[in-house]
């Protein structure tokens, strides 16, 4: 596996698929910056000699943020936008939906599982319900 910005990218896998591993690089940007190394858009990430590898690597740390860098100016976004208590600041500091989802039937995976509100009656005092007849 070739390792470029501390991301191991497999070998089996085309360069412009293979750099979409790296967090922050989608396959359009792949493609851009497989066009600025010179590389063939068809080679494999094990065909890479040593130098293209360096290429690649200094063309992304040169022009594009990616990997910790991303995730960290991402993080202080959201920050900053529960610091001067925005409405969207005060959506991700509750956990619910930033961008205008209705939240009465849906938005459980930003909510989590339900939270039952009232008698969960365990398996055992069912059973013991269903033998006594009612």
């Amino acid at each position: 596996m070739a390792r470029i910005i501390g991301v191991e990218v497999p070998d089996k896998k085309k360069v412009e698929i293979g750099l979409t591993y790296i967090y922050g690089i989608g396959k359009t940007l792949s493609r851009k910056i497989v066009k600025q190394a010179n590389i063939p858009s068809d080679k494999r990430i094990k065909e890479l000699s040593d130098e293209e590898i360096r290429e690649l690597s200094t063309i992304i740390q040169k022009g594009y943020r990616v990997e910790g860098d991303l995730h960290r100016e991402i993080s202080s976004n959201i920050k900053r936008l529960i610091d001067i208590k925005s409405y969207r600041g005060t959506r991700h500091k509750k956990n619910l939906p930033v961008r205008g989802q209705k939240t009465h039937s849906n938005a459980r995976t930003r909510k989590g599982p339900r939270k039952t509100v009232g008698i969960i009656r365990s398996k055992e005092k069912k059973s013991t319900l269903k033998t006594k007849g009612r």
